[in-house]
């Protein structure tokens, strides 16, 4: 095994809940829509008899989320399936290929950028960014290295955790609050302004600690680098050369372009619980850490060509899936987390995430892009609490695919 894919074990409900919690994309905490040709799935993968996967997907649904679909691309070609309801209230499944918000699975995208511009020399990884992106209170130390990988130790905007755990909300508090203020549009310095107003959390360089901030200051970097949009670089970049038809980059645009399950917030509001439709929120409080949509047959296309070499050299490939001893279970490298799945499973490349509110999103890949697991989950309401929900099902759908089901439970 190569030293780039020094992978740390998972399949222990700790790790697997640290995942959860650390690939947030917005603070802790399905519709109808009419068809069109996407939702239908391709020829290859309506023909496949795949019980097991189903049933691995069911298990989500079984266990209190509203909705998911998953697609699978591996030596037997393609399945694509779907459980759950689109909407609350109505029978229909979510659509197979129907568009959702992917929280930090945005991440691998926008550091695959700002690597681009690495191989081009117009970023040096491990230069100041200050040199490139004039910030006040923006510490000389940290690079475009420790952004990607969360070093830089600066404050997380969306919230943090104190060292006895609780959790602190950031400009946007978990409950009503993240109910009223989902569709606000902000502005990246404004975020940033916030998060600098906060002490940091370590040194540059000296710890670990996800952070969105990092990945926000990435998209100022890109902007400031290029002279062009976020947006703009992403299509120009990434999006068209791969044929990404229905990514989307963060914009002020507070609904889904597109066939899509709708998303649901639970929360406790002056003693009593309430459940709230939150399908529409405002892309521009995740922005480059968090606010893209797309939809599983894009994932996979991005990050089988991501894994595969076709997106950066080797040597930066490389840079991106050497983990951060500091990251512990999340094998945290440079936008991507390498994890190692067992005897009889192997390693795997992988950035899940939530969105501020209703939606999650799974992203997985083997190092050589040959075999794909990618998809969205929905939030219904159900009284759950969803990071400790995900865990099992999570666990059993991973095994199904890259373990080929043993040890499933």
């Amino acid at each position: 095994m190569s030293e780039s894919l020094r992978p740390v074990k998972i399949f222990r409900p700790a790790a697997v809940t640290a995942l959860v919690a650390g690939l947030l994309a917005g603070t802790v905490a399905p519709g109808a829509a009419a068809a069109d040709s996407r939702t239908a799935a391709p020829n290859a993968a309506a023909g496949q008899d795949r019980p097991e996967l189903q049933k691995a997907i069911q298990a989500f649904v079984d266990a209190g989320f509203a909705g998911v679909q998953v697609r699978v691309n591996d030596e037997r070609g393609e399945w694509v399936g779907s459980a759950g309801v689109r909407r609350l209230g109505s029978p229909a499944k979510p659509p197979t290929n129907g568009l959702f918000r992917l929280g930090s699975s945005t991440k691998p995208f926008t550091a695959t950028l700002v690597l681009q511009l690495v191989a081009e020399g117009r970023i040096k990884l491990d230069a100041p960014v200050a040199d490139y992106l004039p910030q006040d209170r923006l510490d000389r130390r940290i690079t475009a290295r420790m952004l990607l990988q969360h070093t830089s130790g600066v404050y997380n905007y969306t919230g943090e955790l104190d060292p006895d755990g609780t959790f602190v909300p950031g400009l946007i508090a978990p409950g009503r609050d993240l109910v009223e203020k989902r569709l606000r549009s902000y502005r990246q310095e404004d975020l940033v302004r916030f998060a600098f107003s906060k002490p940091a959390r370590f040194e540059p360089g000296t710890g670990w600690g996800y952070s969105n901030t990092n990945y926000t200051l990435a998209q100022l970097l890109i902007e400031k680098v290029t002279g062009r949009s976020y947006a703009e670089e992403m299509r120009r970049r990434i999006l068209r050369p791969l044929g990404l038809k229905h990514t989307v980059p963060p914009s002020t645009r507070t609904g889904i372009p597109g066939p899509h399950a709708r998303g649901y917030y639970r929360y406790e509001d002056a003693g009593q619980w309430k459940v709230v439709d939150v399908t529409r929120q405002n892309p521009t409080y995740l922005g480059a850490a968090g606010g893209m949509i797309s939809t599983s047959e894009d994932l996979h296309r991005f990050f089988s060509a991501l894994n595969s070499g076709k997106l950066l050299p080797a040597k930066l490939l490389t840079e991106m899936r050497r983990p951060h001893p500091k990251s512990g279970a999340l094998g945290y490298g440079l936008g991507v987390s390498v994890q190692d799945l067992g005897p009889n499973c192997g390693t795997v490349l992988h950035h899940n995430g939530n969105a501020l509110a209703g939606y999650a999103s799974i992203m997985y890949s083997t190092p050589d892009g040959k075999k794909t697991l990618t998809g969205s989950i929905t939030m219904g309401d159900a009284a759950i609490e969803p990071s400790q929900a995900y865990v099992k099902p999570h666990e059993k759908l991973l095994k199904e695919v890259f373990c080929g089901g043993q040890g499933a439970s």
